[in-house]
């Protein structure tokens, strides 16, 4: 695989701090811009995260040394100058929208962390282990575009990947209905315990704007590609509660539902055990040996101990019962800003460049 060079819209967020700390020794890619707000751009990246930096990990002194572009206004350098961009910026949606699609006419592709495009029906919604042929929509968008190498391919969702992975082995039973509580960490906001002390003993019964995501955005993923669109699916039919929970990291969910011919308990366990998609066949350079891990003890899985399973790309389940109201019942966890955020953005990158739509 040849070597790429990426740039990091909204670079010094925590979400573009997990692109930089993902990519410090990344196989196919290097980082080879920074941008961020008007306020951040002209400083080194050293010191516009200066107090700042979240992550455990450091980053490397070429990368603290670089000086960080406006993402908005230094749009023509930054294409130049990279073979795509991941894009993390936190703006109006509007505003997102019209920076995503400049740069894909100016011919540099947008993997995309925001939800801004999650709808807009020619951009991909990609979760890879699960749709990956929704790839197959770029030719439209670029026809659209009036562009050969730009396109703009979206992530879902970060409490998405918590349950929809674990449904979707389960589809061919007629999967009906499902209800979904989610169990949110506070770097989903963006936060920290250090700059978010309201939330230590605390649990908010609110995400603005979550439920709906996470009602809708599955229909898109298990929709269909026709006419150059993607036409979301009919059902399931889903409801979802998002709470908010004193945990630094991982989204865990409690999942119910039911199907038009109720599968065994046994033969979702042996398809949650054998589950792989096209990155394991691939071998992507991200993606987990195993995408599902299943627990039978009664108390996992566990975030502190099984977020980070496989690099944090796993995802891993238990708890599985039947259940009065639903036909079945299970508990499913997944790393918010690994699966969920920058590390699915890294793998969604990997899967568009091994496939070619990136080049």
């Amino acid at each position: 695989m040849k070597q790429f060079k990426v740039g990091i819209l909204g670079a010094t967020g925590m979400v573009g701090q997990r692109f930089i700390t993902l990519l410090a020794e990344h196989p196919w890619f290097t980082v080879g811009a920074v941008a961020a707000s008007p306020s951040s751009a002209g400083k080194t990246y050293a010191e516009a995260v200066a107090g700042r930096w979240v992550m455990e990990e450091p980053f490397s002194s070429e990368v603290g040394a670089m000086t960080v572009l406006d993402a908005s206004a230094d749009r023509e350098t930054i294409a130049e100058s990279v073979d795509f961009v991941f894009s993390a910026v936190s703006m109006p949606k509007n505003e997102i929208m019209q920076l995503e699609e400049s740069y894909a006419k100016l011919e540099c592709p947008v993997v995309s962390n925001n939800s801004a495009h999650r709808f807009t029906p020619d951009v991909p919604m990609i979760i890879p282990e699960v749709n990956p042929r929704h790839a197959e929509v770029i030719p439209a968008l670029r026809k659209r575009l009036g562009v050969s190498r730009g396109l703009i391919a979206v992530k879902s969702n970060c409490s998405l990947q918590s349950y929809l992975p674990a449904l979707h082995p389960l589809m061919d039973y007629g999967l009906e209905k499902v209800l979904a509580c989610t169990y949110q960490a506070i770097s989903g906001a963006g936060k920290t315990f250090q700059s978010w002390p309201e939330m230590v003993d605390n649990v908010i019964p609110f995400i603005s704007g979550e439920e709906e995501k996470s009602e809708v955005e599955p229909l898109k993923i298990w929709g269909s590609l026709q006419d150059g669109i993607i036409i979301p699916a009919n059902e399931p039919a889903i409801t979802v509660q998002c709470i908010r929970v004193p945990v630094s990291d991982g989204h865990m969910a409690a999942v119910f539902a039911s199907f038009a011919q109720k599968p065994p308990l046994d033969e979702i366990l042996d398809r949650w055990n054998s589950y792989a998609g096209i990155p394991q066949a691939l071998a992507l350079p991200s993606a987990p040996r195993k995408f599902i891990h299943v627990f039978t003890e009664n108390d996992r899985p566990q975030t502190r101990l099984d977020r980070g399973l496989e690099g944090g790309m796993a995802v891993s389940v238990g708890r599985l019962r039947e259940d009065s109201q639903y036909d079945i019942k299970f508990v499913s966890l997944s790393h918010n800003t690994l699966r969920g955020a920058a590390g699915g953005g890294v793998l969604l990158a990997e899967l568009l460049c091994a496939e070619g739509f990136i080049q």
